[in-house]
């Protein structure tokens, strides 16, 4: 599957590094809770840099290394679960929960993945579906430390020491954080030794291991990293909420997050900044056709991807394109 080189990050301006350009919009990003005229809107944008983390992950899976899972939703699931079970059953702090979240959920993935990234196209899909499928299972039957269909109630917020992050702007400072250095760390990662085997591994795997790159240590790698990156998005999305439902980690979702990502802009830098607002802005207004929102977003993907193949982060190029042929 080829993919895109780094450079074409679809968004950023010729004049601008990525590095320059993602210290600019999180600086922008920082007016929000200044800017937004209620509580509401700001619980909106904190959402929004939850789902800028889990889509950003999967695209560095399935943008950058070609492998399409549809399990994303479970390693989201797993890591809210296991970062609000700690607090919730075991007391401890939220800031525990939020390292051991990243880890158990790397370590499941790496237990998964050493035989379902033996798997290639539609059966590799359909084994992270069916570990999907598996935990939302387990999240509804071991209620005991789940809560079960009732959901995980009573997990406590983060805090430094008195001061607790229970209110949506004290909240926000946390996920600007942690996204800004998720969204560094696969910046840094992509270019990369590893994020260069990585794009070698899924434009031409054959060709990758004749060069010497291990791609399937470089896949299970990727996968690794990708789920621990959910792990904490989900830690930080239980804490948020301070409770956790099996239903917000169901098969569908992981299906829209896929949607999201092509939506996007799959393989591009900047393309999840644009899942992440599509996925957290069109919900609040689908609620009277929740039936139909999967629907609807297949929808609007056909729409997009007729129009860009590349997603909305690749437009501009297609522009360029476009106005160069004009001019020619």
């Amino acid at each position: 599957m080829s993919r895109p080189p780094l450079q074409s990050s679809g968004w950023s301006a010729a004049s601008l590094s990525d590095h320059r350009l993602l210290l600019i919009v999180w600086l922008v990003l920082l007016v929000v809770p200044f800017a937004a005229p209620n509580a509401y809107f700001v619980s909106l944008a904190n959402m929004m840099l939850i789902n800028l983390i889990l889509i950003a992950s999967l695209n560095l899976l399935m943008g950058y290394g070609g492998q399409i899972s549809l399990g994303h939703a479970g390693f989201y699931g797993l890591g809210a679960y296991v970062s609000g079970v700690l607090g919730v059953k075991f007391g401890l702090s939220a800031w525990i929960g939020l390292p051991a979240a990243a880890l158990l959920t790397g370590l499941a993935a790496l237990i998964i993945g050493i035989p379902a990234l033996r798997l290639r196209g539609l059966y590799l899909s359909m084994a992270t579906l069916g570990w999907n499928a598996i935990l939302v299972v387990m999240f509804n039957r071991l209620i005991d430390l789940t809560g079960g269909p009732n959901g995980l109630l009573g997990v406590r917020p983060f805090a430094f020491g008195r001061f607790v992050l229970d209110t949506d702007a004290r909240q926000f400072p946390l996920l600007w954080l942690v996204s800004l250095l998720v969204m560094l760390a696969i910046l840094n990662l992509l270019r990369s030794r590893v994020g260069r085997a990585l794009r070698a591994v899924a434009t031409n795997e054959l060709g990758a291991d004749a060069v010497g790159i291990d791609s399937f240590r470089t896949k299970l790698l990727v996968f690794v990293l990708s789920a621990g990156m959910a792990g904490i998005a989900g830690s930080l999305y239980v804490h948020v909420n301070q409770f956790a439902s099996p239903e917000t980690f169901s098969v569908s979702n992981s299906i829209l997050l896929v949607v999201m990502v092509a939506i996007g802009g799959s393989g591009l830098y900047w393309g999840p900044l644009f899942g992440a607002l599509i996925f957290t802005a069109v919900p609040p207004l689908l609620l009277e056709y929740e039936d139909a929102e999967l629907m609807l977003f297949g929808f609007a993907m056909l729409v997009v991807l007729i129009a860009s193949p590349t997603g909305i982060a690749g437009l501009p190029a297609i522009l360029r394109r476009w106005l160069a042929r004009r001019r020619s």
